[in-house]
């Protein structure tokens, strides 16, 4: 039982550890600080601009449909259809969403194409330099089968046998 309770542990620390958790766990604070300054643009830029059209915050736009939405005694009467939230949760999300296109994935996506690029290029000159080594060993084949002359004759290649001669001699060969 011991075992089985260390193993657990084992695995949650192990968990915990794997480097994407981390990342995950960093991600989460930075969004968290980056919300705050999402919703801080929104409701000090863009909801006075949308002010100047209308009222001064659009969080404040909505519509009635039943009744005519009359505060009294500090309760709206009627039914109340605040669409102004839903805009500025909307211009917020869309700020939010651009911002981590535009300077989080853009740039990643170049950086990781270019780096395929490069991986890909390397790639080709090692299959060139395969290739051209492979020619050469073949032209030395080649050279070398020149220099020695054609074969000529049938045979498996094999067999045994001693020879002897010496150099320096006149003689005739019987190919020439």
């Amino acid at each position: 039982m011991a075992e089985k309770k260390e193993s657990l542990l084992g695995g949650f620390k192990a968990f915990l550890m794997r480097g994407n958790v981390i990342d995950l766990a960093v991600a989460v604070v930075i969004g968290a600080a980056f919300t705050n300054i999402v919703n801080s643009v929104v409701k000090g830029i863009i909801n006075p601009v949308v002010g100047a059209f209308g009222t001064k915050d659009l969080e404040s736009y909505s519509s009635c449909i039943k009744d005519s939405c009359a505060v009294v005694n500090g309760e709206v009467q009627g039914i109340q259809i605040q669409w102004g939230l839903v805009l500025s949760a909307v211009l917020s999300f869309l700020i939010t969403a651009a911002v981590v296109y535009f300077l989080m994935v853009l740039p990643m996506a170049k950086i990781l194409a270019k780096r395929a690029a490069h991986e890909k290029a390397k790639e080709g000159v090692e299959e060139v330099m395969e290739i051209s080594e492979l020619e050469v060993l073949k032209e030395i084949r080649d050279h070398l089968v020149a220099q020695r002359g054609p074969a000529t004759g049938t045979g498996s290649g094999t067999g045994t046998g001693t020879g002897s001669g010496s150099g320096g001699g006149t003689g005739t060969h019987p190919t020439s």
